[in-house]
């Protein structure tokens, strides 16, 4: 447990972005890699056996709580079903440029968290989990069209907040070496 923790709590974390609801997740892994000890015990992909049971149960909690969260695109629908809302997420006020590695991973950490349910999860799930598209829109019983949107969208807005041009490799080598132990 305690080589995995931090893996399973961040994991949580980045897809819930609620630190009671990532705890509850977290031990609910645990209890359930406790159910299966002999199995697990000696097995050499323990950590992506963990990792796959964290998102979902994520997921299981965002799909049963779903009321308490809307997709992006459905908010202020119109006559016109568009939506050009430009979403502000506040994060500390100093550009990636001039932050440190650590510096920038928690201000993208923190950024991430401030984004709505409809885009952290899609972001989390293509940059941290390296599912594609289909998997993710599947696994969020969305279609492929919205999820790219949801995509774009969280992604323009990270973008605004950190200054900086994200593009899938960036993104892909913050998330990785954030995630390493």
């Amino acid at each position: 447990m305690r080589s995995y923790q931090d893996m399973v709590f961040a994991t949580a974390m980045r897809l819930l972005a609620n630190n009671a609801e990532a705890e509850d997740v977290a031990q609910e892994v645990f209890l359930r890699a406790y159910d299966r000890y002999a199995e697990l015990r000696l097995s050499p992909t323990v950590g992506g056996w963990l990792k796959t049971v964290t998102r979902n149960l994520c997921l299981n909690h965002l799909q049963r709580y779903r009321a308490r969260w809307r997709f992006f695109s459905e908010f202020g629908h119109g006559d016109d079903d568009r939506d050009d809302r430009v979403w502000d997420v506040p994060v500390e006020d100093k550009t990636v440029g001039e932050a440190s590695a650590v510096d920038r991973k928690e201000l993208l950490e923190q950024a991430l968290q401030k984004l709505p349910a409809s885009q952290r999860v899609p972001l989390v799930l293509y940059h941290y989990e390296d599912l594609s598209y289909e998997e993710i829109a599947e696994r969020l019983h969305i279609s492929l069209s919205k999820l790219k949107t949801d995509i774009h969208r969280g992604r323009e807005a990270l973008r605004r907040k950190l200054q900086i041009g994200v593009n899938r490799e960036e993104f892909a080598d913050e998330a990785r070496t954030a995630a390493a132990p």
